[in-house]
Formats: C-alpha cells, sequence, structure tokens
C-alpha cells in the first residue's frame, strides 16, 4: 500500500487558497482510488518548522557521536523530515508564489530535509520518487508573458526538488488566481476559470495514474 506526503504552504485556507484547493483535489481523488493507503500530512503555515541554524546545520557535518545535546535535538528533526520522505511513494506539494518565490515556511522543510550524504549528495535517499506540486500564481509567468522573467518558483523547485533531493517533478500550475478580486484583471477572469479547471482535472487525473501504477 501507498504512502502519499502531503505538504501545504498557503498562507490562507482551502476555500480562499488555490493551491490548497488543487492538493485537496488530488488528494480525494488518491485517497478513493487508495483507500488503503496512508498519507502523511504537514500544514507548513499551520505548523512551522524551524528555520534551518548553524547547530542543526553543523550536525549533518560532524559524527553523531560529538553531537552536543542541542544538536541531537536539531539534526533528530531533520533525520524525522527525511524518514517521511524515503517511506513516501509520492509527495503532494502545495507551493504559491510569493513575492516571486515559495514560501518561506516550505523553503524551511527544503533546508531541513536536504542532508548532504542521505538524501542531497551522490546518494539520494528518495531518488526517483514521483513529486506533484502544484504552483499556483496571482498573474501569469508563463512564456511569452511580461512578467516570464521573473517566474523563480518552477526553476527553483526543480533544482531543489529534481537536482537536490533527485525527485521526479511534475508541477500543476494554476495561474491569475487574483482576477476574480482584482478589478484590473477583469478581463481575465475567464482565463483565470479555464486555467483553475484544468488544474483541478490534472490533479484528479495524476492522482488516478499514479495509484494505477503502483497497483500494478
Amino acid at each position: 500500500m501507498a504512502t502519499l506526503l502531503h505538504l501545504d504552504s498557503s498562507l490562507f485556507p482551502e476555500g480562499g487558497s488555490a493551491s490548497r484547493s488543487v492538493t485537496a483535489a488530488f488528494r480525494k481523488t488518491w485517497e478513493e482510488q487508495h483507500p488503503d493507503g496512508t498519507v502523511v500530512y504537514r500544514d507548513l503555515s499551520a505548523d512551522p518548522l524551524p528555520h534551518l541554524d548553524g547547530v542543526a546545520a553543523s550536525a549533518a557535518f560532524s559524527d553523531p557521536a560529538t553531537h552536543s545535546p542541542e544538536q541531537q535535538a536539531a539534526f533528530a528533526l531533520r533525520i524525522e523530515l527525511a524518514e517521511e520522505l524515503e517511506r513516501a511513494d509520492a509527495v503532494l506539494i502545495g507551493a504559491p508564489m510569493y513575492n516571486f518565490t515559495i514560501p518561506s515556511t516550505l523553503k524551511a522543510w527544503l533546508d531541513q530535509v536536504i542532508i548532504m550524504g542521505r538524501t542531497s549528495g551522490a546518494e539520494q535517499s528518495a531518488k526517483g520518487t514521483p513529486a506533484i506540486v502544484v504552483a499556483s500564481r496571482g498573474g501569469s509567468y508563463a512564456p511569452g508573458t511580461p512578467r516570464e522573467g521573473m517566474e523563480y518558483v518552477l526553476n527553483y523547485l526543480e533544482a531543489a526538488l529534481g537536482g537536490g533531493l533527485g525527485l521526479d517533478v511534475d508541477f500543476i500550475v494554476p495561474e491569475l488566481t487574483m482576477a476574480p478580486v482584482n478589478e484590473a484583471m477583469a478581463d481575465l477572469i475567464p482565463k483565470f476559470e479555464a486555467s483553475r479547471d484544468k488544474a483541478l482535472e490534472d490533479a484528479a487525473a495524476k492522482a488516478k495514474s499514479l495509484v494505477e501504477r503502483f497497483a500494478s
């Protein structure tokens, strides 16, 4: 039975969050198709992880037998997060764009879970695990748009998740999410609705495809 690691990082609840709505659609289909599976959930906004500090960072590069009590406690969290990732058969991440990048709470998870010599480096312990990332954004940063050059979320997460952790990354990108509440974007509401609907459809389809893959 497969295990899904589900991370949300939006500041807003599901009813007011594009990324949470899409991750919820993915998870709903996953659980319907795979009722005996396991879901490990972290709401990084409601229950944020500590940002990586010198104590936790240095612990990864020293012999555990020499760790101070502070290093032991800090590194225990990093190991817990690494083990969650390693046990997962698939990873689902809600990653809304805030100020051209990802939420700091998601960055904190990445900094904690990327451990050189374990999850990262020559031998990546979760290498090949499929990761579905819902990268929502208020506007559009697609190729050919005026803000194409300001798209840092997809590039960064492809590097961090794909390069750093070795995950097999696939993106769902609901965009123009500010159109219904920003009068200046009113003409873009139909495009927002189309993007939203496609994202929900893609989430359900990708969840079903993964479950079928694990069941085969």
